[in-house]
């Protein structure tokens, strides 16, 4: 079977992303880096967050709108926040009951512990004079979003590679490894996006999977829906009881192809024609065969560690400040001196003396799923294969 059985008008691909680079203006360097037990972690540095705020924001008290949206620290340190100033409106201090309006900027001073991720080098495979691919490791973002910054393979690349501007030209989920394709021009990410929406890039992962996989080829042609606020994807069949449709996701197929398999387990060549989120992790429990260690999707009711405390503030950098977090001081060896143990006297820092925010895993693993291969009219990028790949 080819990829005419999943034929069918497309939407713009999710993976079509908005290219956006904002460069900070105190970028990552290689001492931002503390390295321990195969765990990377980031010092932590105070940070400037803003943004406009959102329509349903407006008519919300200011201590009111954090403690509704960011609901990663208490009441009590929003109140505490807003009275010294750290959240302000506009540039200016105001009471805690004053009444937020939409597009006013709001802007929160803090001191940042960016979560964990694995300490593996993010190899570098193929470089061109606007093209440079790497090996992304698994529990690594592509590029800065929600809690982490400096941790993500943009921010190491620019720290211990000296690589900047970089445009990432396609998604790999947090937890998935294998081959990133990232522009070092703003128009040749252009052309790279122009190829993806027009359908003229295919994509290759592999997947090591539950069960003895089919032989012949299988297909899921069922629209995915995302829920943000679960963190997770459902599929959706376009004929329910009465045999109207009442599909509210987006159209989504995939091709998948069993390499190998050991009769407990298989490893699959999964070739998504549409780019949903989690689409071949939901694909691939929608036809009876999961990732065997995504946890997300082997069972309904085990909750997925990497999705505790995602929700944060969206960043705009602050530069010049000394690292200093609540009298918690991290000298230039990487270690971290005594930290004062009452922090009601600063609430500056809701973390010290712990370098990851609360809620994260720092041994976190990554998922049984790595893109192999990108191609398009006249290029191809591929990445090696992790060891998970082999079952002998």
């Amino acid at each position: 079977m080819n990829d005419h059985a999943c034929n069918r008008k497309r939407s713009q691909p999710d993976d079509a992303m908005d290219i956006v680079w904002q460069t900070p203006s105190n970028p990552p360097h290689r001492q931002d880096y503390i390295f321990r037990d195969g765990v990377r972690y980031v010092r932590p540095y105070y940070f400037d967050f803003i943004s406009h705020a959102k329509n349903r924001w407006a008519g919300k008290t200011i201590v009111d709108l954090f403690a509704d949206e960011f609901k990663g620290r208490p009441r009590d340190y929003y109140v505490s926040a807003v009275k010294t100033g750290r959240i302000q409106v506009d540039g200016q201090k105001v009471p805690i009951s004053y009444v937020v309006q939409s597009s006013q900027k709001i802007s929160h001073f803090l001191a940042v512990h960016e979560p964990p991720v694995m300490a593996m080098d993010i190899q570098i495979l193929h470089t061109e004079p606007d093209v440079v691919t790497v090996y992304k490791p698994a529990t690594t973002p592509v590029h800065p979003c929600g809690k982490y910054r400096k941790n993500t393979v943009v921010g190491i690349l620019q720290a211990e590679h000296d690589l900047a501007p970089l445009f990432p030209i396609h998604r790999l989920d947090r937890l998935v490894s294998g081959l990133l394709i990232i522009a070092r021009s703003a128009s040749k990410a252009d052309s790279f996006r122009q190829q993806i929406e027009s359908g003229e890039v295919k994509k290759q992962y592999i997947a090591r999977v539950t069960g003895v996989f089919p032989e012949d080829v299988q297909v899921a042609d069922v629209s995915v829906n995302y829920n943000a606020r679960e963190g997770r994807s459902t599929v959706e069949v376009e004929n329910g009881p009465t045999g109207k449709s009442s599909v509210k996701g987006k159209f989504a197929c995939t091709k998948f192809t069993r390499v190998s398999t050991n009769g407990t387990e298989s490893i699959v060549l999964c070739e998504p024609i549409t780019g949903r989120t989690h689409q071949i992790r939901v694909h691939l429990q929608y036809l009876g065969h999961p990732i065997a260690n995504d946890f997300l999707y082997l069972s309904e009711s085990v909750p997925h560690p990497s999705i505790e405390g995602l929700s944060a503030d969206r960043a705009a950098a602050n530069p010049g400040l000394p690292l200093k977090v609540n009298h918690c001081e991290i000298n230039e060896s990487g270690s971290e001196d005594e930290c004062a143990k009452d922090f009601n006297i600063n609430p500056m820092c809701t973390n010290c003396p712990d370098l990851p925010p609360k809620g994260y895993d720092i041994h976190e693993a990554g998922l049984w799923l790595h893109c192999i291969r990108y191609s398009g009219p006249d290029w191809t990028y591929e990445c090696p294969y992790p060891k998970w790949a082999s079952l002998s």
